[in-house]
């Protein structure tokens, strides 16, 4: 049972489960579950699926969105699309027979991206996972940057001193309000007045229209300048994009932008191909690496 770990991703609206071996394999049936609305649910609903499993694996990982502490046990800020008193969760306390390991969504996509996807065979590489929001996992040296609480990650970097647009988290003009989703609903609006969804855009984009593909082009140009300050910071040998959004980043042209205005060494700009469920598989094996800490420090 030490070479099976239970993978858990915990999204806004569904939560996705399996088990997964060391190799970053899914090794049985991927189960789907609608995430409650309320923090006390989710709390039972997951005690349910870690309960369905403890006679296969004493391991579980499991990828939430809001900032994980260094002990992986609890959350410390959660995120607009989690309910109320969701960091309030003992995650640690979910089984007595099952170690639950707990890490931020997007931090395991990146890990997953690091040991089985593009990154494999690499040490530094940054992982964007671009969506309603962005998300952010970040390897240095072969470890994943937690910082001095466990939050690093967070693209909440300024892209302009005025303020411009308002992002989920209260402040201005972050990354995130521009190089997401509905950073590109807003860059449309900005161009033509029109105030439509994202989905609207990339429909009249893929019709040809005209400011549609002038929105596309700025939002793959904000993304670029993001990625620029990225490299510069952590010298990667990757920049590897994933989520919903990541079909509609021009690649060839991020690329070609980081390495034309980047001050550090050239880099690769990816999409990943960890797969739909890299969260989960990130998170199994982040359980994996933390248990090996664990029982290496016994010795």
């Amino acid at each position: 049972m030490t070479d099976i770990a239970l993978g858990i991703d915990i999204g806004g609206t569904k939560i996705f489960h399996a088990l997964v071996n060391k190799n970053g394999e899914i090794v049985s049936e991927i189960k789907k579950d609608f995430t409650p609305k309320t923090a006390i649910e989710i709390e039972k609903k997951l005690k349910e699926i870690i309960a369905d499993y403890e006679n296969q694996t004493q391991l579980a990982g499991i990828a939430s969105a809001g900032a994980c502490d260094l002990e992986n046990k609890k959350i410390l800020s959660s995120t607009a699309n989690m309910p109320e008193n969701y960091r309030n969760i003992n995650f640690k306390a979910l089984n007595d027979k099952v170690e639950v390991v707990l890490e931020n969504d997007a931090n395991c996509s990146a890990w997953a991206e690091f040991k089985t996807g593009t990154g494999k065979g690499l040490k530094n590489i940054v992982v964007l996972t671009l969506g309603t929001g962005v998300g952010g996992g970040i390897i240095v040296n072969g470890s994943l940057l937690k910082g001095k609480s466990g939050a690093a990650g967070e693209m909440h970097f300024k892209m302009h001193t005025e303020e411009k647009r308002k992002c989920t988290c209260g402040a201005y003009d972050c990354f995130e309000v521009y190089a997401s989703g509905y950073g590109l609903k807003l860059t449309y609006k900005d161009i033509t007045g029109e105030d439509i969804s994202t989905y609207e855009i990339i429909e009249k984009y893929n019709n040809n229209e005209e400011n549609a593909k002038k929105a596309l082009k700025r939002w793959n140009e904000y993304i670029a300048m993001g990625a620029v300050g990225l490299n510069d910071i952590f010298d990667t040998e990757l920049i590897a994009f994933t989520g919903s959004m990541a079909e509609f980043a021009d690649i060839k042209f991020i690329e070609e932008y980081i390495n034309k205005y980047t001050v550090t060494t050239k880099t690769k700009a990816a999409k990943c191909t960890a797969g739909n469920f890299a969260g989960l598989i990130g998170a199994a094996l982040i359980a994996f690496e933390k248990k090996a800490q664990a029982n290496f420090s016994q010795k």
